[in-house]
C-alpha cells in the first residue's frame, strides 16, 4: 500500500470497493465486534445522520441475534465481489467454498467452517432495515427490507455436507441506489490489512472526510465525533469506557493500524464539554488526499468484468436447481434449505441448452410428461429425457408461428385457420405418446419429398394440420385473441 508521502501518480492504483451509502451507514452499526459477547441480544440500534432527515432501525434477529465479526468479513468479501462485476450491476453475488474461504481467512474447509459461514450468512438474512427519511416533497417515507433477502446454498448431497457454493441477492433499494451512483468508493488494498474493527472505523472516516474535502489544498480539515457514539453508531455497540486509559487500551491499535498506512495523520481523545463522555478528533493523512483524487477527480467509467460472466452462471445456475425445487415439491424457494451439487451440475448442463427465461416451461412440461408416465422423478437429472421432445417442440411452435404469420399477412380472413393450427400444435404435446407415433409417422410421410431442413419444418407443419383435422372437435379458438397472442 502506498506509504506516507508517495506521489499519487506514482503509486499503484488499489483494489476499489464500492459500498452504496445506506448500506454504509447502516455497516457501523449492524455488525458487533466484541467477542466476549457472541450471544448479544436484539436490542433494536437506531442510526440518525447529521439531521432529523433520515434515520435507520437495525433489527438483529431475536433468535440468532447481531451479525458478528465473521459476518462483518463475509460482508466485505460479498461487496468487493459485487463491485468486481462491474456493469450492468447484478442483484445477486454467487461464490464457490475456495473464493469464500480465500475472501475471509480461511485455510481449511470442513462441517465446522461451513456452518461458521452458514450463520454469519442467516445472521444478516435476517436482520431487518427500516429506513425512514423526508422525501423531496416533504413528506415522510418508510422502507423496510433485509440486506440480503434471498440466499441460495448449495451442498453435495447433505443438508450436513459442507456447503459447495452460494448466492446472495442485493435488495432492491441497494440496487437501485447504486446504479443512481449513491455509493462510496474505497480502497479494498488497504481494508484487507486492517482488523474488523480497523476496517469500520476506515469505512466511516473516508465517508466523512471526502464530504468535508473541498480541494486538493485543503488539507487541514478535522472530523470529530463523540466517543460512545463511535462505539454505537461505527462498531456495532461496542463497550463505551468512562476512563481514557481503558479507551486508547480499545481502539489504539486499530487506529494506529490506519495511521501506519498513511490514511491517518493523527486523532486526538479529548474530555467532551462540561465533563460528560469524550470527543475523539481525526486529521486524513497523503493516503485519504490520494485516494480521493484517484477514485473522484480521475473516475473512470465501470465496465463489465470477465469474471462477472462465470459468476452469473454459478448464480443461474443455483436459481434453476431451487426453481426445480420449488415446482416439485410445491414449496416456496425461501424455505427450501439448499440443493445438491449433483442437481446445479444437471442446471447448468440444462442452461447450455435452453435460455434462462425459457427454464420454467421446461421444468413444468417435464413434470406434466413425468405424471402422465407415471415416472417418479426426485432430482433435476430426472428430466434431462425430456429435454430433446421440449427442443422439438419449441422447433415446431417456431414453425408453425412462421406459418400463422405468413397465412396471417397472405390471408386475412383465414386467422381462424392459424388460430387452430396453433391450438393443434399445443394439443398434439399432450397426447398419449401412440397417438403422437401415429401422427408423427404421416407427416413423416407427406415430408418424405422433401429434403434436409425444409423435410424437418414440412414435418412439423404436417404434424400441427394432421392433428387439427383428427382432433377438430377438441379445439375452441379465442375469438378476442390473436394468431400471434396464442403463438407466444
Amino acid at each position: 500500500m502506498g506509504a506516507v508521502g508517495v506521489d499519487a501518480a506514482q503509486a499503484p492504483t488499489p483494489e476499489k470497493l464500492y459500498l452504496e451509502n445506506t448500506l454504509l451507514r447502516v455497516a457501523g452499526a449492524l455488525f458487533r465486534h466484541n467477542k466476549r459477547d457472541p450471544n448479544s441480544d436484539a436490542t433494536p440500534i437506531v442510526v440518525t445522520g447529521t439531521s432529523d432527515e433520515k434515520t435507520i432501525t437495525i433489527r438483529p434477529d431475536p433468535v440468532i441475534g447481531q451479525p458478528g465479526q465473521l459476518a462483518h468479513k463475509l460482508f466485505f468479501a460479498l461487496i468487493k465481489k459485487h463491485s468486481d462485476h462491474g456493469l450492468p450491476i447484478r442483484s445477486d453475488v454467487s461464490f464457490s467454498k475456495r473464493e469464500i474461504m480465500r475472501l475471509v481467512g480461511r485455510k481449511s474447509w470442513g462441517g465446522k467452517n461451513s456452518e461458521e459461514l452458514a450463520r454469519a450468512l442467516y445472521e444478516i438474512h435476517h436482520t431487518f432495515i427500516q429506513a425512514q427519511f423526508k422525501g423531496a416533497n416533504g413528506n415522510w417515507t418508510e422502507h423496510s427490507f433485509n440486506i440480503f433477502p434471498e440466499i441460495l446454498i448449495e451442498r453435495r448431497a447433505l443438508a450436513s455436507d459442507p456447503i459447495e457454493a452460494c448466492t446472495v441477492t442485493l435488495a432492491e433499494p441497494i440496487i437501485r441506489s447504486l446504479k443512481d451512483d449513491h455509493f462510496t468508493c474505497l480502497n479494498h488494498d488497504l481494508m484487507a490489512k486492517l482488523s474488523t474493527i480497523g476496517q469500520a472505523l476506515y469505512v466511516r472516516l473516508f465517508f466523512h472526510f471526502a464530504n468535508l474535502h473541498e480541494g486538493p489544498g485543503g488539507r487541514s480539515l478535522t472530523f470529530q465525533k463523540r466517543y460512545d457514539a463511535i462505539c454505537r453508531d461505527w462498531l456495532g455497540g461496542l463497550r463505551a469506557h468512562m476512563h481514557g486509559s481503558r479507551i486508547s487500551q480499545q481502539l489504539s491499535p486499530h487506529i494506529e493500524q490506519l495511521t501506519k498506512a498513511g490514511f491517518l495523520a493523527g486523532h486526538h481523545l479529548a474530555k467532551a464539554r462540561g465533563g460528560d463522555g469524550f470527543v475523539m478528533s481525526f486529521w486524513p493523512g497523503p493516503l485519504f488526499y490520494q485516494d480521493y483524487d484517484r477514485f473522484y477527480r480521475r473516475r473512470r467509467p465501470i465496465s463489465e468484468q470477465p469474471e462477472a460472466v462465470a459468476a452469473s452462471s454459478v448464480g443461474d445456475a443455483l436459481k434453476v436447481a431451487y426453481l426445480f425445487t420449488e415446482k416439485l415439491t410445491g414449496r416456496p424457494a425461501r424455505s427450501i434449505a439448499y440443493v445438491t451439487t449433483k442437481d446445479r451440475g444437471t442446471a447448468a448442463m440444462l442452461l447450455s441448452e435452453l435460455s434462462i427465461d425459457e427454464i420454467p416451461a421446461f421444468i413444468d412440461y417435464a413434470l406434466r410428461e413425468a405424471e402422465r408416465t407415471n415416472f417418479d422423478i426426485r432430482t433435476l437429472g430426472g428430466t434431462r429425457q425430456y429435454l430433446a421432445p421440449f427442443i422439438a417442440a419449441k422447433t415446431r411452435r417456431e414453425v408453425v408461428r412462421e406459418h400463422v404469420a405468413h397465412v396471417s399477412a397472405e390471408r386475412p380472413e383465414d386467422g381462424d385457420w392459424g388460430q387452430r393450427l396453433i391450438l393443434a400444435q399445443r394439443l398434439f404435446e399432450t397426447l398419449p405418446i401412440d397417438q403422437q407415433a401415429g401422427i408423427r409417422a404421416e407427416a413423416n410421410a407427406k415430408a418424405a419429398k422433401y429434403a434436409g431442413s425444409l423435410r424437418d419444418r414440412m414435418r412439423d407443419h404436417h404434424i400441427a394440420r394432421i392433428t387439427a383435422e383428427r382432433y377438430a372437435d377438441q379445439l375452441k379458438p379465442d375469438d378476442n385473441a390473436s394468431p400471434s397472442d396464442l403463438a407466444a
